[in-house]
């Protein structure tokens, strides 16, 4: 099974089309290239400049990103242009070259309470992960470097991973302000050498399992879609913004009864039986007129 798999992705400039991968391509800060002769350090970018059509080339964490000229139309040639790069990351040649790569990331962590007194979320400028990932004890952080090292301090409980954010949940043996500044660090710290936050084994398993989930998604009624549907562009957002995942889990037409699955700083967080009650169960029945019942939640 292929390894990388690209989405195409428009931008607000409509001579520049995104090119995403499903997993990371470099780790640091981005490239800009802007012919043939700048993009030395780059052989898929020097591939891409053959293309009579290419103007700049961008090469950033995830995805590649191409400035056109005007002679083309992107729906003309996007498909194979997104051909291409996924058959040049499967081959697994460089992308950069390795000499040219950025060892010294710059890089800034915060710290940012959420509504879970337990939980803090600490937030970084670069993307961390592709996938949402959840660990709840050592043992299953055996795919993430990142996760089994902060098991290591003895106050941190659970550990979840959004895209640019680590989610902590600590034990109650110590307050947020006596340890909030040794984890920062010691996240910040560990971004910055360009160490690996989760392996490329997990990263591949993930993106099967995700592909496995979305032909699962396929496969159900249509009020389910519709119940997922609402989460994905109403609900997710929100509780990312304070450090948590939301998910589907499954819906009973007889009852009209939703189950979804709490993580990060929304699993056993005080309010989310509020939030859960006065928040996503109202809107469920306000956008599905009698099709929803109640909603019930389970700690991920």
């Amino acid at each position: 099974m292929s390894k990388y798999s690209i989405e195409i992705k428009p931008t607000n400039n409509e001579t520049i089309l995104k090119f995403e991968a499903n997993s990371f391509l470099i780790q640091g800060e981005g490239y800009e290239f802007k012919n043939i002769d700048e993009a030395k350090k780059s052989p898929l970018a020097q591939e891409l400049f053959h293309l009579p059509f290419v103007k700049t080339v961008y090469i950033a964490q995830n995805f590649v990103a191409i400035e056109k000229y005007n002679i083309v139309e992107w729906s003309d040639v996007e498909k194979e242009v997104a051909e291409q790069i996924e058959n040049y990351l499967n081959s697994e040649k460089e992308i950069i070259k390795t000499s040219e790569t950025k060892k010294n990331i710059p890089v800034t962590v915060y710290a940012e309470s959420t509504p879970n007194p337990k939980v803090m979320k600490f937030v970084a400028n670069k993307k961390l992960v592709i996938n949402t990932t959840e660990y709840k004890n050592i043992d299953e952080a055996k795919d993430s470097p990142l996760a089994l090292k902060l098991f290591h301090f003895p106050f941190v409980n659970e550990i979840f991973f959004d895209e640019n954010y680590v989610s902590i949940t600590k034990y109650d043996i110590a307050e947020w302000e006596e340890i909030v500044m040794e984890l920062r660090e010691f996240i910040r710290n560990y971004i910055q050498e360009g160490k690996e936050i989760v392996t490329a084994e997990s990263i591949s398993a993930q993106n099967n399992q995700t592909s496995s989930s979305v032909a699962q998604t396929d496969d159900l009624d249509d009020t389910s879609k519709q119940i997922v549907a609402i989460l994905d562009e109403y609900i997710k957002p929100a509780v990312a913004s304070d450090g948590g995942n939301i998910m589907f889990n499954s819906y009973d037409p007889e009852t009209k009864n939703v189950s979804v699955v709490l993580q990060g700083a929304c699993s056993g967080c005080p309010s989310s039986t509020f939030t859960l009650k006065n928040g996503i169960e109202t809107m469920l029945k306000d956008m599905l007129h009698g099709k929803v019942n109640s909603v019930e939640a389970i700690n991920g």
